[in-house]
């Protein structure tokens, strides 16, 4: 078995990586063969697969899509993105590479499969951003799309491509709309959700970190041990279950900030949230306020995939997984 992650450099596309060489295998599949692209060329994981190759690749860039396509891996994973904050900043670069090379990727795999039969199984990481205010609290899985942000244009104009390309069979496609993911290691990315993960990663380490809205605000949250197990449980599954909607909701934890900060104190006591600053930021509390709070993902439920219920699980998580071993 073939498998390619596309924005294998990115904090998850690692882990994942990290995760399927150290099993070899997908459910009872043994993977012999794997590829790690990104626009820098990702790290190679240790693990027990006999060939893994990182190679620097932009799907945006004119061939570069059909470079890959042309590996013919057997599961791709669709991890490349320009996340929320830069997409919303930076226009022309949030389109081309959220929903460019999104089409260039789809198409180029279209185009392989005329040459000879190439039907691969696509798992494409979508967003909760693809909902915009009104919502609903919680939202169900029928729920229009409708997104205020660039970035949330970007991943609900790739859920329809996913959606058509598959319904035509030129690809296998699931997405799973990832709830922001708590708490990412290492430093802070341009993410507009970064202080989810900020508030307490910063503090549990003794650093100071910057609160940019209101302590009421609620969010659906999962931690990346989690993200990593959905995409995994995605390249497996049955897609006759999902119909012509081809993107579920994943499960995940509905906190406020004030949550997260109380969590924050069990853990690590009132000295840890000492360490958090209250700066309002009005350009991030204006893209917070049309996100979702809360959702019933019972399809993907029903279907096996399975989150955190705490944000005291997501620290757990963290300090298994990822905190650095300075912090007890």
């Amino acid at each position: 078995m073939h498998i390619l992650i596309i924005g294998a450099g990115g904090m998850i596309g690692r882990k994942l990586a990290a995760e399927l060489s150290r099993t070899a295998s997908l459910g009872d599949r043994r993977i012999d063969r794997m590829t790690l692209a990104d626009v820098t060329k990702p790290p190679v994981p240790t693990g027990d697969i006999g060939f893994v190759e990182a190679i620097a690749a932009d799907i945006s860039a004119p061939g570069a899509a059909q470079d890959l396509a042309a590996r013919r891996a057997d599961v791709i994973f669709h991890l490349a993105a320009i996340v929320s904050g830069e997409a919303e900043r930076d226009f022309e670069k949030g389109y081309r590479i959220n929903m460019d090379g999104t089409r260039a990727l789809f198409e180029a795999i279209r185009l392989e499969g005329t040459r000879r039969k190439y039907i691969p199984r696509l798992v494409f990481t979508s967003s909760v951003a693809v909902y915009g205010a009104p919502l609903p609290d919680p939202i169900p899985d029928d729920y229009i799309l409708a997104p205020l942000t660039s970035y949330g244009t970007q991943k609900a104009i790739s859920e329809l491509l996913l959606a058509d390309y598959s319904r035509r069979g030129f690809l296998d496609g699931v997405g799973i709309r990832l709830p922001t993911i708590v708490i990412r290691p290492g430093a802070p990315n341009a993410a507009a959700s970064g202080f989810f993960s900020g508030i307490l990663r910063e503090p549990l380490a003794g650093q100071r970190s910057v609160l940019p809205v209101k302590e009421t605000v609620k969010h659906w949250l999962a931690s990346p041990r989690s993200a990593v197990a959905f995409l995994i449980h995605a390249a497996m599954l049955d897609t006759s279950a999902l119909g012509a909607r081809r993107t579920l909701n994943m499960p995940g934890v509905a906190a406020t900030v004030s949550d997260q900060i109380a969590a924050l104190r069990r853990v690590a006591g009132a000295e840890a949230e000492a360490l958090i600053d209250r700066k309002p930021d009005e350009a991030i509390e204006a893209i917070i306020a049309g996100w979702p709070k809360s959702f019933t993902p019972r399809l993907a439920t029903s279907l096996g995939f399975v989150g955190e219920s705490t944000v005291d699980e997501l620290i757990a998580v963290y300090l298994a997984d990822d905190a650095p071993k300075t912090i007890p």
